[in-house]
C-alpha cells in the first residue's frame, strides 16, 4: 500500500514541476491569491490549488502604428514611433493591469496625437528629439504604476500631404537661392575691397607699378605659345633715334 501512495507523490511532483526561464520570472498563486515571485529554474506548483503566469523581463520595442494627428497651426500629419520598455515589477505587470503590452501601445498612441497637437509643424519637424522626450516623460508617469519602466521613445517617421510637402520643398529651394545670392554678393564685396586696396598701393608707392608689369610679363612669358607685344611710347623711340645720330656723327 505504502508504494501505492509513493508512487502517486511522485507522479504529483513531476506533473508539478514548472519552468521558469532565466529572463523570466513566475507568480505562483495559490488558492487563486498572489502568494510569491518564482525565480528561475525549476519551480513547484501543484496542480488544482496553485497556479502561476510567467513575465518576460527583458526589454520589449513595441511598435506604434501610424496616427493621423493635427499641428497646433492645423496642419494635419502621420506620425509613427517606437518604444522601448522593461518590466521592472513582475507582480504589478499582472496584479495592476490586465494586459499591459496592449495597455502600453495605447497609451503612447494617445499621448503621441496629444503632443503633436500641442506644437507647430515646425517644432515637429525641427525638434523630434524633445517631442520624443515629452511623450517618454508623459507615458513614464503612468507606467511606473504599472511595473513598467520607459527606456526610451523615438519618432520613426512623419508624413505630409503632398501638396504641404511642394510648398516645403519650395520654400527651402527660395532659401537656398537666397543664401547662394548673399554668398556671391559678399565675395565680390571683399574682392572689390582687395581690388581697392590693391590699386591704392600701386598708385602711392614708387615702382611698384612697374614691378607689378614685370611680374605679369613674366607669368605671360612662362608659356610659349604666348606672344608678347610691347607698347613704348613714341617719344622715347624718338630719344633712341637723336642719340644714335650723335654717335654716327
Amino acid at each position: 500500500m505504502w508504494y501505492i501512495i509513493l508512487i502517486i507523490a511522485v507522479v504529483i511532483v513531476l506533473i508539478s514541476i514548472r519552468q521558469v526561464n532565466q529572463y523570466e520570472k513566475g507568480l505562483k498563486f495559490l488558492f487563486g491569491k498572489y502568494y510569491k515571485t518564482m525565480e528561475p529554474g525549476w519551480r513547484l506548483v501543484f496542480p488544482i490549488i496553485q497556479g502561476y503566469e510567467t513575465v518576460d523581463m527583458r526589454t520589449k520595442a513595441v511598435d506604434v502604428p501610424d496616427q493621423n494627428a493635427i499641428t497646433r497651426d492645423n496642419v494635419t500629419v502621420t506620425v509613427n514611433a517606437v518604444i522601448y520598455y522593461k518590466v521592472v515589477s513582475a507582480e504589478k505587470a499582472i496584479l495592476e493591469i490586465e494586459n499591459y503590452k496592449y495597455a502600453m501601445s495605447q497609451y503612447a498612441q494617445t499621448t503621441m496625437r496629444n503632443i503633436v497637437g500641442e506644437v507647430t509643424l515646425d517644432e515637429l519637424l525641427g525638434g523630434r528629439d524633445k517631442i520624443a522626450d515629452r511623450i517618454r516623460e508623459i507615458v513614464e508617469k503612468t507606467a511606473t504604476s504599472w511595473g513598467l519602466d520607459v527606456l526610451n521613445v523615438e519618432l520613426k517617421d512623419i508624413r505630409l500631404p503632398e501638396a504641404m510637402e511642394r510648398t516645403i520643398g519650395k520654400q527651402a529651394e527660395a532659401e537656398r537661392e537666397k543664401r547662394a545670392v548673399i554668398i556671391n554678393s559678399e565675395g565680390e564685396l571683399a574682392a572689390s575691397k582687395n581690388m581697392a586696396e590693391a590699386a591704392r598701393t600701386l598708385s602711392e608707392v614708387p615702382g611698384a607699378l612697374h614691378l607689378r608689369t614685370l611680374q605679369s610679363i613674366n607669368d605671360i612669358s612662362s608659356d610659349q605659345s604666348n606672344t608678347i607685344v610691347f607698347t613704348v611710347p613714341l617719344e622715347i623711340m624718338q630719344a633712341f633715334t637723336g642719340f644714335m645720330k650723335k654717335k654716327q656723327e
